[in-house]
């Protein structure tokens, strides 16, 4: 398994493309949310995927960084790759790039409420109630580094 970290305008057609289908695939069919899945944040974003031994894309997500705080989302495993520790990997993956990107910047996510336990286990914690999100519950979390202010 390979990790691949580009901006948009660094990405070839066919890795757009690949990475377009399995998130459309995952979040507008898969979880029925038929809302825009590629949009202008895609242009500011860093894409960080992940491909198996055949090229395949099994593993996304993506980082956006504001003035104040970095964040991620999209994170997604593909179905056949699922509960394979995976997830766990792609997001301390992520984790470590903006540590690296952008060093002691607090990392803002809006995740979805089922997923509230796995984020914290990175240290996140819930600054919000629960709200809907392209209606599926979703709550924002922060992870502060330890020499944030």
């Amino acid at each position: 398994m390979n990790y691949y970290t580009k901006q948009l305008k660094e990405l070839t057609s066919e890795q757009f493309y690949r990475i377009a289908q399995l998130r459309i695939s995952v979040f507008v069919v898969e979880q029925n949310c038929p809302y825009q899945e590629i949009d202008t944040l895609d242009e500011i974003a860093w894409h960080i995927w992940l491909e198996d031994e055949k090229d395949n894309i099994v593993g996304y997500t993506r980082v956006i960084n504001y003035e104040d705080y970095a964040s991620f989302g999209r994170v997604l495993i593909a179905p056949t790759y699922r509960n394979s520790g995976l997830g766990k990997s792609l997001v301390a993956h992520t984790i470590s790039f903006i540590n690296e990107k952008y060093p002691n910047q607090p990392i803002v996510i809006s995740g979805q409420a089922y997923l509230k336990m796995f984020y914290e286990s990175f240290g996140f914690q819930a600054i919000s109630d629960r709200y809907l999100e392209d209606n599926i519950p979703h709550i924002k979390m922060r992870k502060v580094f330890s020499s944030d202010k």
